[in-house]
């Protein structure tokens, strides 16, 4: 018989993924040792640049590694200044002087020379976010969203163009796509992928929640006096104009400051009364000040999954966001969620947070409770056994 902790983890699987349990023999097979030493190739390319996926790519790899060790890793990343820095979080990765224009050219654009020339024979292949290599592997993409696809006019031609080659190539060649959202899904079946092969894998917080002590020396390095709300990202997509506009609109404008964490990216933010743009804050300050905030305001126009909103309710911090997209399936029914479209109603959930937070707080807190890196792992994991079927 299966254990206990991996039937209840299979039947987060099943219920994620819409699968049958037909499936279920993985695991006694897995205990009975059956199930063959996997070769599994993970590129780890992007885990240097500060996003949301550096953020997955690594708290994913640490979970694996930790969870599995039965199978061979084989970590490796394109990198030609930052070597030094990929190195620095896992030094058992192979980096190779590949620069993100040369790996767009050579893996998106011609699309030629094996991954395996690289790292020899492998049985599972996980690309990265930027580039995809071919390979004779069982492919496993994670597709983390399609902002680039849905909003075109938001995004550099040039992003845009390498967004869609490496699409192109992940509809032709993936064996099995992840995506962290329902949302994201249906957008790739839109795009007319078949999805039999998508898997639904949820992500998890990037942090936890911050001391009294460190959310007190992340004020005092940004000179942050009183009390605030905080929003993260500072470009259209994040909705920066409007959040800012439903801040002046709500009470809140007259008795705090509204910090924002990013720099601005093709977006112009004018100096205003309470407004405090912040630029680049690693994520230590980060969960300072998200801790030591009276809300987040995520409200976004469109995400892929959204883990600032979980990072608010692991923070207690009340959370406002939107009602489109991913977003309503991260928050469930733990935040406020508004019309991202809708200055006035960004605004009143503004006033709900701030004249009711303990209420939201105690359900943010229960909320995020069922995310964890370890799930994550496990789902992923149970994806690349799927190669020895």
């Amino acid at each position: 018989m299966i254990s206990e902790p991996l039937s209840e983890f299979w039947n987060l699987f099943l219920k994620e993924t819409g699968q049958s349990d037909s499936n279920l023999s993985f695991f006694n097979d897995k205990i009975t040792g059956q199930i063959p030493k996997v070769k599994i190739a993970i590129d780890i390319s992007q885990i240097v640049y500060g996003t949301g996926v550096s953020t997955y790519t690594e708290n994913l790899v640490k979970s694996l590694l930790k969870l599995d060790t039965d199978d061979e890793y084989i970590l490796f990343a394109g990198a030609f200044r930052r070597r030094g820095d990929i190195l620095g979080k896992f030094p058992q990765t192979k980096v190779f002087p590949i620069p993100p224009v040369a790996a767009d050219l050579i893996w998106n654009k011609l699309h030629v020379f094996p991954i395996e020339k690289l790292i020899g024979n492998v049985d599972v292949f996980h690309t990265s976010d930027w580039a995809e290599p071919p390979s004779s592997a069982f492919k496993v993409t994670t597709v983390h969203d399609l902002y680039a696809l849905k909003y075109p006019k938001m995004v550099h031609p040039k992003v845009l163009e390498v967004h869609k080659r490496k699409l192109s190539w992940v509809i032709r060649e993936s064996r099995r796509i992840i995506v962290p959202s329902n949302s994201t899904k249906e957008d790739l079946t839109d795009l007319g992928v078949d999805g039999s092969i998508i898997r639904i894998i949820p992500e998890a917080p990037s942090f936890s929640k911050a001391s009294g002590a460190e959310v007190t020396s992340a004020k005092k390095k940004y000179r942050i006096q009183g009390d605030y709300l905080i929003s993260i990202g500072v470009t259209e997509l994040k909705n920066t104009k409007r959040i800012i506009e439903a801040f002046h609109l709500s009470t809140a404008g007259k008795e705090l400051k509204m910090v924002l964490v990013g720099r601005p990216s093709e977006t112009e933010i004018k100096p205003e009364r309470n407004i405090r743009i912040l630029g680049h804050v690693p994520q230590d300050d980060l969960r300072g000040l998200l801790t030591g905030s009276r809300g987040l305001i995520f409200a976004s126009l469109y995400e892929g999954y959204g883990i600032p909103i979980l990072d608010g309710f692991v923070c207690g911090t009340p959370v406002v966001t939107s009602n489109t997209s991913s977003m309503p399936e991260v928050a469930g029914e733990a935040a406020v969620l508004v019309d991202p479209y809708d200055a006035a109603s960004i605004a009143d959930g503004i006033t709900k947070i701030l004249n009711g937070p303990k209420g939201f707080i105690e359900k943010g807190f229960a909320r995020v409770t069922e995310f964890s890196w370890e799930k994550t792992a496990k789902m992923t994991l149970a994806v690349y056994k799927e190669a020895a079927k």
